[in-house]
């Protein structure tokens, strides 16, 4: 810790704070982050999905941006990068029933698919209670051991035991763990042979209600697609509310809370419910390329070494409803006002540059397909411009704080990573203090693009404020309608923030430090792998 401390008190000595420079052309323009988020969070822009008009006009918007400013193209030659996407709509004139309940799509259930099939059928599929649908041997718990599921219908619980039991010494208690997110939920069924997974909905665990579920899950989704066409993951992906599993479990003599408790035990045992599913989930499939946008500053000497500088463009784009009605979500805050900022912070770091360039190399990105599951990021994962041993960090902005300064900075995660010291050292340059996680049950370090790129063994940081200043927005706002402009804002939480992370990414872009992880994870060894 002294030694990463020391090095960035000695890069502070050599490159003055972007933050605090006197340097009036490297001061944050209001102005110019003003009309970026203004623009990209318009109606003109539909709400900014992959495959639609308005993913032209954004990628197009931030390329342009970004050739203005003089960047090089971050991906060999070109400023964008493919990512191959299929576009998967599921019909939601359908009706899932289990045993005696008939639920309606939207809103008492949730199903969709990434498997490359126009139909994917559920015939009196077996219908198994697989409590929180976890195989772990680092915590010795395996909620599938002793029950064969192929080709049966699983219904899990949401988050994972620590949350449930608040047992600090379970998993990691009412801190979420990976294996508490939806998307492990499905991958580990996949892999057990299930042919699908419906989560239990219960808003504390989950962390968002209903409302969310049926917004990211009725609509249009995108996927990756793999050389079998996706055929070795879970064919039905779905959610059920939690009144309706209640019913289910009933229909099945067994009382759920009940279940729940025993679920959260160890030597907990998964359970047939006796009873059947039976679904049709019809799908029209495009398959076309969505795409990463990213520049390059380059390194005076080492420009083999990347420091990354991003945040995700895409949001929930436009819904048209039954009666014909259009809603736009037009993501302003998720993540336009990310977005803005990484492209601030370009016009910073450039205009700097021309007088002391900066050592190692800076790539600015804006992924496709964050809110889908991290696609975009997957994709820069595994085919990046430079091997990920050679990126040195993964800065994020997935949301800021468009309201006015706050005393603090939250931090995402504890323990994890080397990057938190730069974290501190940067919140005491503007006289803040780090704050944790208010919700680390909600998980949401595994919730955006860096956790793809963590995957690979690169630590990182997420900026993430959903909320300063505005208790409102969780509940009412996000992944909402409600998630517009608005000309009211004041912006002094994103100066003071933008402020933050360019004291960090200058930092990292100067000295010669390879910050490391903390804890144990597959995240260290992948990187330990990588000889880092």
């Amino acid at each position: 810790m002294k030694r990463i401390i020391l090095a960035s008190l000695l890069s502070a000595l050599i490159l003055p704070q972007l933050a605090h420079s006197n340097d009036k052309s490297i001061n944050f323009d209001i102005d110019k982050y003003r009309t970026h988020l203004k623009t990209l969070a318009s109606d003109e822009y539909g709400g900014r999905a992959p495959l639609s008009a308005g993913e032209a006009l954004t990628i197009n918007y931030i390329e342009t941006e970004f050739k203005k400013l003089g960047l090089q193209p971050g991906f060999g030659n070109q400023y964008l990068q493919p990512v191959p996407l299929a576009k998967v709509t599921a019909d939601q004139n359908m009706t899932l029933k289990i045993g005696s309940a008939k639920l309606t799509s939207g809103s008492e259930f949730t199903a969709r698919t990434q498997q490359m099939n126009d139909k994917v059928s559920l015939n009196n599929s077996e219908v198994v209670f697989v409590g929180y649908g976890i195989n772990a041997p680092e915590y010795s718990w395996n909620d599938y051991q002793g029950i064969d599921v192929k080709g049966k219908t699983v219904i899990v619980l949401v988050n994972d035991p620590g949350f449930a039991t608040q047992n600090p010494d379970l998993f990691k208690g009412n801190a979420m763990t990976y294996y508490g997110r939806w998307t492990y939920k499905y991958e580990e069924a996949a892999r057990q042979g299930a042919k699908a997974v419906f989560i239990v909905h219960e808003t504390a665990p989950a962390a968002y209600g209903w409302g969310v579920v049926e917004n990211s899950n009725t609509g249009s989704k995108f996927t990756l697609v793999d050389d079998k066409n996706n055929q070795n993951q879970v064919g039905v992906m779905g959610w059920i509310q939690h009144k309706n599993a209640q019913q289910i479990f009933a229909d099945a003599g067994l009382d759920y809370e009940t279940e729940k408790q025993r679920a959260a035990k160890a030597g907990f045992k998964a359970r047939p419910l006796n009873t059947t599913a039976n679904l049709t989930l019809n799908n029209t499939i495009e398959r076309a390329k969505s795409y990463n946008v990213m520049a390059l500053l380059p390194g005076s000497e080492r420009a083999d070494e990347m420091v990354v500088m991003h945040a995700h463009w895409d949001h929930l784009g436009t819904n048209i409803d039954d009666k014909g009605v259009k809603h736009i979500f037009n993501g302003a805050v998720d993540n336009a006002s990310g977005v803005a900022g990484v492209l601030e912070l370009a016009r910073m770091f450039t205009l700097k540059a021309k007088t002391k360039p900066f050592k190692r190399s800076i790539l600015f990105s804006s992924f496709t397909a964050e809110e889908t599951g991290l696609i975009g990021a997957q994709h820069f994962a595994k085919q990046p411009p430079l091997p990920t041993k050679k990126i040195v960090s993964f800065l994020n902005i997935d949301g800021m704080n468009v309201n006015d300064s706050v005393d603090y900075i939250l931090r995402y995660g504890e323990g994890v990573s080397e990057m938190e010291y730069y974290l501190d050292n940067a919140a005491k340059q503007q006289s803040r203090f780090v704050k944790g996680d208010p919700k680390p049950q909600n998980g949401l370090m595994y919730r955006s693009d860096h956790f793809a790129l963590a995957q690979e063994g690169v630590p990182g940081l997420m900026f993430m404020s959903l909320g300063d200043n505005d208790p409102d927005y969780i509940a009412h706002k996000y992944h909402k309608e409600a998630d517009d402009y608005d000309p009211n804002w004041t912006l002094g939480g994103v100066r003071q923030d933008l402020g933050l992370i360019a004291d960090i990414l200058a930092t990292l872009a100067n000295n010669k430090d390879w910050p490391k992880w903390l804890e144990e994870s597959d995240f260290k060894n992948r990187r330990a792998q990588d000889g880092r």
